[in-house]
């Protein structure tokens, strides 16, 4: 007998990755070791005879050849199943997964773990290479496992080759209408009201620009689907990082804590955090659960771990451009519109005799006036005048917030009145993306600096350019 493990509390990518383990794996049949998730649960009362799942206590242990464990490298999320990893008679056992980091405590023969968004991607993968195709109700849950572990490949850790595998199981025939209904089910009622409740309960703080929210539920038992409901405070309270704790009794001196974490910080590893208590996960995506322990200490300790992690943003200081080309509110649109070509700005900073900021002219409003034939008037007629501002010290999300707020493109810098530089979209793109490409963990492969050169520029072109065409550049 040949069987297929997923983790306990099941989610949608063990059971996709388990689904094509069957038809790489010619006769094998799914043990869900211990639950599901609720949407899991929901599409399986439906779907349970599309795929060959046995129940845990229907197995013989002493007919098992070979145990094949998806979505996890830990043997106690394999809840009872994982005594039969030490069985004699198992003479191969094979993991797949997609958690990198983890130290994995299973005696495997073989392991696939990569940097994907889902198991099921891998899975994927080696179908395609064996030119195996699937069945309709195959393919499905399989696109809703990596639908589900990447955010319908929104989260940071989705690649390339999770939307590769989503388009090949589209093309065998996955049901959008089904995935469309369990990738996000809302809700349950209970979950609802605990909804209400956990608004009302959380706390924050506030660090380097970035907001972190806890709270703790006292439920008298289990309570499925807090993913979820975590996932849905931080969409609607627009927190940077969640610790959500949920707390039941188990019998009348014990109990169970379950923790859940959710973060949008760069640089932030909240798998490295729950590891330190037995839990994991991914960067942006963890959970434990902890059997008669204080509460409020573990969650001191997460959120401490969490402030730890919590990296100083960038301020305007380190993007801005400096010095800033400026004009006189009595230049003339047609001069200032040679200005912007020949410097490629997207807008001018206007300043009076006493280099006070009095004004920005962007390329929109000098094309207005150009239009209407006005190129001989001044362009303090035409500069925008009430001026969002920024200090030295505005960190990274804040000019965000501020650029989304206001539609604004560019933030002049200010200190004691005195225009000290300007920030631009662009610059805040160019730090976003850098620190996406340094989060991704390869080198950064650009990183642009204006006025830092540590040599200077016309030494850098003497040095590279022959001795004739350096004479003839000085020259013109």
């Amino acid at each position: 007998m040949d069987l297929i493990l997923c983790h306990t509390t099941a989610d949608f990518d063990a059971l996709g990755a388990a689904v094509g383990l069957t038809r790489l794996l010619s006769g094998s049949k799914i043990v869900l070791t211990g639950g599901s998730h609720p949407p899991v649960r929901d599409f399986l009362a439906l779907h349970r005879d599309e795929y060959p799942l046995i129940e845990r206590r229907s197995v013989n242990p002493e007919k098992i050849r070979s145990l094949t464990v998806v979505d996890t490298q830990q043997r106690d999320r394999l809840g009872k199943a994982a005594e039969w990893l030490d069985l004699p008679t198992v003479r191969e056992i094979i993991v797949y997964d997609h958690h990198l980091g983890q130290e994995s405590d299973i005696p495997a023969t073989r392991s696939h773990i990569d940097s994907v968004g889902a198991t099921t991607t891998l899975i994927v993968e080696q179908l395609q290479q064996q030119e195996i195709s699937l069945s309709s109700a195959e393919a499905t849950v399989m696109a809703l496992g990596i639908h589900v572990d990447t955010g319908s490949l929104t989260y940071d850790q989705s690649t390339a080759r999770d939307a590769l595998a989503l388009a090949w199981l589209m093309q065998q025939g996955a049901s959008l209408s089904v995935i469309s209904t369990y990738r996000d089910p809302g809700l349950s009622p209970q979950l609802q009201q605990l909804l209400t409740e956990s608004l009302e309960s959380l706390e924050y703080f506030c660090l380097h620009g970035y907001t972190v929210a806890w709270l703790t539920l006292k439920t008298d038992g289990f309570v499925p689907g807090l993913s979820s409901l975590a996932s849905e405070l931080v969409e609607l309270t627009e927190i940077d990082a969640l610790l959500l704790a949920n707390e039941y009794p188990l019998g009348e001196e014990d109990s169970r804590l379950t923790v859940i974490g959710r973060s949008q910080i760069p640089k932030t590893n909240l798998n490295l955090l729950f590891q330190l208590l037995g839990g994991g996960g991914h960067s942006q995506a963890a959970s434990l659960n902890l059997r008669g322990v204080d509460s409020q200490a573990i969650l001191k300790q997460l959120l401490d771990g969490v402030k730890a992690q919590i990296p100083h943003p960038p301020t305007a200081r380190d993007l801005m451009s400096s010095p800033v080309r400026t004009i006189l509110p009595e230049t003339t649109i047609a001069e200032a519109q040679r200005i912007l070509l020949r410097y490629r700005h997207s807008g001018l900073s206007v300043v009076d005799t006493q280099g006070q900021l009095v004004g920005i002219i962007s390329r929109r409003d000098i094309d207005i006036a150009l239009h209407h034939g006005f190129s001989h008037a001044p362009v303090k007629g035409y500069m925008t005048k009430n001026l969002k501002t920024i200090t030295p010290d505005t960190t990274l999300p804040e000019i965000e917030s501020v650029m989304v707020t206001y539609d604004i493109g560019r933030l002049p810098v200010l200190e004691n009145g005195q225009l000290l530089g300007i920030v631009t979209r662009t610059d805040v793109l160019r730090e976003l993306h850098q620190e996406r490409d340094e989060d991704e963990g390869g080198e950064q492969k650009f990183k642009i600096q204006n006025s830092k050169f540590k040599i200077p520029l016309s030494t850098e072109l003497q040095n590279r350019l022959a001795p004739q065409l350096w004479q003839l550049l000085t020259t013109a």
